[in-house]
């Protein structure tokens, strides 16, 4: 298999998580990180063991040697970097959410079109086994017709008012905060495990946190406050919100996310009701998931590959009882990704476990349309 050379915009929080990622899977290349300084970049290629350090990520793209470009930059940078990218030809994995507004992704969806090339979006919860065994109970009818789905994503580091990340400001965040980062994680999860598609949302948003202190100087992404001088500012995007949704099956649903609940570190759960059974899985359980029933003892299936169908079994890596995690599903969307760009032009579609830039597009369009909804005073908006 030839070489690929990745390159990385963006070494924040979740950009190491790529090039471990990648690095993973055996035959690819850290060609190149770009900084917003040429002492930045250099920094941080050493740091990640890249070949190479860009003060800018245009100086990147101008390496041969990449083959993909990784943006794992702020949201507020998301269309610019992926759309200079697929301009140069490049392969894109990008960050969730694809772009600020649906609008913007609309245009990145045409532009990879016509770039001819693999463009991922990384919804990276599709990556765990137990996820994937979920799809495919509910895809063999083992539930019967889904009629319910409810779920919360939930989360506690935002619970201070001495907490702050650029996500709560709309000019680098975008125009939503918790619906943004972590609410477009549910419904995507429960689009890809149903396979039914939400097509109205009534939103109900709140902000508990109304004014925040600021830090002046630098922080890590979710590092709390540590008494470093502080710039009290107004907050204008939500820390709080709870949704109702319907399917196009006829399904109801409701989900909650917050990043305001104490306790609750990174809290994602989705619950699949239908006519014969139901499904629950639970991120900080990850390697489980229940099944109820109604004239029978309810079941907890966990994740051994001599126990799962073959639609999941290739994404456990481990025996029953070896608990895989978070980084190994990142890990698993991936491979899965880069199969398709190493089998070179033309490139084949991706696998359903890989989110494409059109789902990354029906995730923006669901979370304005959610805030389109609470304007109006909690109004019953179609997607």
């Amino acid at each position: 298999m030839n070489r690929i050379g990745m390159g990385l915009v963006g070494a924040g929080f979740v950009g190491p998580h790529h090039v471990d990622a990648v690095r993973r899977l055996g035959f690819v290349d850290i060609v190149a990180v770009a900084g917003s300084t040429d002492e930045s970049g250099q920094s941080k290629a050493e740091a990640l063991g890249a070949r190479k350090g860009y003060g800018s990520y245009q100086a990147l793209l101008d390496d041969p040697d990449v083959h993909v470009v990784h943006n794992a930059t702020p949201n507020h940078l998301h269309y610019e970097v992926t759309s200079a990218a697929l301009a140069r030809g490049k392969h894109v994995v990008s960050d969730k959410p694809l772009a600020m507004t649906a609008a913007q992704a609309k245009r990145l969806v045409n532009e990879a079109q016509r770039a001819g090339v693999v463009a991922a979006v990384t919804f990276n919860y599709r990556g765990n086994p137990m996820v994937q065994q979920a799809r495919t109970v509910i895809a063999r009818g083992d539930l019967g017709t889904p009629h319910f789905l409810y779920g919360h994503y939930l989360q506690d580091w935002l619970l201070k008012d001495t907490d702050y990340s650029w996500r709560l400001d709309p000019e680098k965040g975008g125009p939503s905060s918790a619906l943004g980062d972590i609410g477009s994680h549910w419904c995507d999860l429960a689009q890809h495990v149903t396979g039914l598609r939400i097509t109205h949302v009534l939103g109900d948003i709140s902000t508990v946190i109304k004014k925040r202190k600021k830090p002046l100087g630098s922080r890590d992404a979710f590092q709390a406050g540590t008494g470093d001088e502080v710039d009290v500012v107004d907050i204008r995007v939500e820390d709080l919100a709870c949704v109702l949704v319907r399917f196009d099956n006829g399904a109801r649903g409701s989900f909650s996310v917050g990043q305001v609940c104490g306790g609750h570190k990174n809290d994602l759960m989705l619950e699949v009701c239908g006519a014969k059974a139901s499904l629950r899985w639970r991120q900080e359980a990850q390697n489980e998931l229940w099944i109820g029933h109604r004239d029978k003892a309810n079941e907890v299936l966990a994740k051994d590959p001599s126990l799962l169908d073959a639609g999941a079994r290739g994404y456990a890596h481990l025996p029953g009882g070896h608990q895989e995690a978070w980084a190994d599903a990142f890990c698993n969307v991936m491979r899965e990704i880069y199969r398709c760009i190493a089998a070179g032009p033309p490139y084949p579609a991706l696998p359903p476990m890989a989110a494409t830039f059109e789902d990354g597009f029906r995730a923006n369009r669901i979370v304005d349309a959610i805030l389109e909804s609470a304007a109006d005073g909690g109004a019953w908006t179609r997607i």
